[in-house]
């Protein structure tokens, strides 16, 4: 979130004195969950509140680790890293920013649960150690060279606000307005649950002014609507333009367009547990095993789908098709892993072999709101595995429906996608790959029930290695290993545009990890 001075100051000067130029409108896909910033991990989710509450580090245009509310920070010894606060920062409330609040913060996200938890993000903290109001020591498990990294997402809340908050009561107390207390350029103003999202310039600022007034991020879920509504300018811009409108949107002369290629990997997910919900023969009977678990069966799947066709047609052109689930630029990508070529005969001859010569009955879950092109993506899925033999029945449904279903293990599979955002691959390897471990806070997100003792033991290396040659050569080992097992097949990274009115705002830059700040959209020269 670094500013960007001269762009600040192109800004400052173009802001006259009239209210509609120093107010921004949104539209956006989604909003937050909650008030409280360490209730989910979601992407959207932490977009919305990272306006109101700041972080410990930064994450620049291209994931580089930036300092935020940490202006500096070092490696004391393997096990200990030391951050030294920005002086000076002041919590909407008026008081202090110290070192109290960032471990407050950290015990928070340690014992509060939700539907992606952020405790992903402070897996590795064993003790927190208060130098003095400004500097506090971070003490690990082991060493944890990407800890700055993981603080992108370290929210840092006021000590005083969240007293007395338990897990039950907390998220009332935040989506009430009531401690929604927070660091950063804007201040709270209102909620409406999946409508609207209102903050407003905040003066005390520790970073440069912010240039707009007011800010209102609308929920849009429905493409059409988005679009609809920047047309009509009831809204200064969107995101996620739908890849079918972005071509018309580029030759309307009252409208710009930015688009940038994303983080984001599109994958669709097998459930490995001995027996899964959402699988049948094809009379409907019970199978005898989960057929998930069969490597034929998933190799089988993999062979069927066509990356390339699903990036052109799918997703319209804004999609690239993806070897692996971390993207090119990741630390620890591997560009030895090649994309499948697909083959629909030799994925019935897998089939045959594992024992379903005719196939079975499945269904295919997915996103359709979540990302530009997941509901085409899975509709496309489900038409290339019925040509493998497979009986399948797609269905699409919203993030807030899927996500949750797939926590509660309803799910026998899913296709949706994942962003490494910390700019790091064992960010998605260790949440995802390594087996569940509740004790050692690895493998939150692998719902499918997968455990590879080796690559736990690559995962868990990788984690502590200090030396960027050693880590990197780690972690394409992971990637190699879990690619090949085909627990998630990746199938294609996710492109983004962004679209706005001319007249009224410019974006400074579209985002690798996909996210929108109001500090990045400028108001428009003229």
């Amino acid at each position: 979130m670094r500013r960007h001075l001269l762009a600040f100051a192109a800004a400052s000067a173009l802001i006259g004195g009239g209210a509609a130029a120093q107010n921004l409108t949104m539209g956006v896909i989604a909003g937050p969950e909650s008030m409280d910033p360490h209730y989910t991990a979601t992407g959207t989710h932490s977009e919305a509140l990272k306006h109101v509450f700041d972080t410990l580090t930064h994450s620049g245009d291209r994931l580089q680790i930036e300092p935020g509310l940490a202006e500096s920070w070092r490696i004391v010894n393997p096990t200990t890293w030391e951050f030294r606060l920005r002086r000076g920062v002041k919590f909407h409330d008026g008081s202090d920013m110290t070192a109290e609040d960032v471990a407050s913060s950290i015990r928070r996200m340690q014992t509060l649960s939700g539907p992606n938890p952020t405790s992903i993000y402070v897996r590795r903290v064993r003790e927190t150690r208060i130098v003095d109001p400004h500097t506090i020591q971070v003490v690990t498990d082991g060493p944890a060279p990407t800890l700055p990294n993981d603080f992108i997402r370290l929210f840092v809340t006021s000590t005083r606000a969240t007293a007395g908050l338990t897990p039950e009561n907390s998220n009332e107390a935040f989506n009430s307005g009531r401690v929604t207390i927070g660091t950063g350029p804007y201040r709270y103003v209102s909620w409406t649950p999946r409508e609207q999202f209102t903050v407003e310039r905040n003066d005390a600022y520790w970073g440069d002014r912010p240039h707009w007034g007011r800010v209102v991020r609308r929920e849009l879920s429905n493409p059409a609507a988005r679009v609809a509504q920047l047309r009509t300018g009831q809204v200064d811009m969107i995101v996620r333009v739908p890849a079918a409108d972005v071509q018309t949107l580029e030759r309307d002369r009252n409208i710009s367009v930015v688009k940038a290629e994303t983080v984001y990997v599109f994958n669709l997910a097998l459930d490995q547990r001995e027996n899964t919900p959402q699988v049948t023969a094809r009379d409907g009977s019970r199978l005898a095993a989960n057929p998930y678990r069969d490597p034929r069966v998933r190799e089988a799947i993999d062979l069927a789908i066509d990356r390339r066709a699903l990036a052109e047609v799918a997703m319209e052109g804004l999609g690239t098709p993806q070897s692996q689930m971390v993207t090119p630029g990741i630390f620890g990508y591997n560009p030895n892993i090649q994309i499948p070529t697909p083959n629909v005969a030799r994925a019935r001859q897998l089939l045959a072999e594992a024992g379903y010569p005719n196939g079975f009955r499945m269904v295919l879950n997915f996103s359709n709101n979540r990302l530009p092109g997941d509901a085409g993506v899975g509709t496309g899925i489900t038409q290339m595995l019925a040509r493998i033999g497979l009986e399948v029945q797609a269905a699409g449904q919203p993030a807030a429906v899927i996500f949750p279903a797939r926590a509660r293990g309803e799910l026998s599979n899913i296709m949706a996608g994942w962003g490494t955002l910390t700019g790091e691959a064992n960010y998605y390897y260790a949440a995802n790959a390594h087996t569940n471990d509740r004790e050692k806070r690895l493998g939150a997100f692998n719902w499918t029930g997968y455990s590879n003792p080796e690559l736990d033991a690559l995962i868990q290396a990788a984690n502590v290695e200090l030396d960027d040659k050693k880590r990197e050569e780690l972690l394409q080992r992971i990637g190699a290993i879990y690619t090949s097992e085909r627990i998630a097949i990746p199938i294609a990274a996710v492109g983004s545009a962004w679209a706005m009115r001319r007249d009224r705002v410019s974006l400074r830059v579209g985002r690798s990890d996909e996210e929108t700040y109001a500090w990045d959209v400028l108001p428009a020269s003229r």
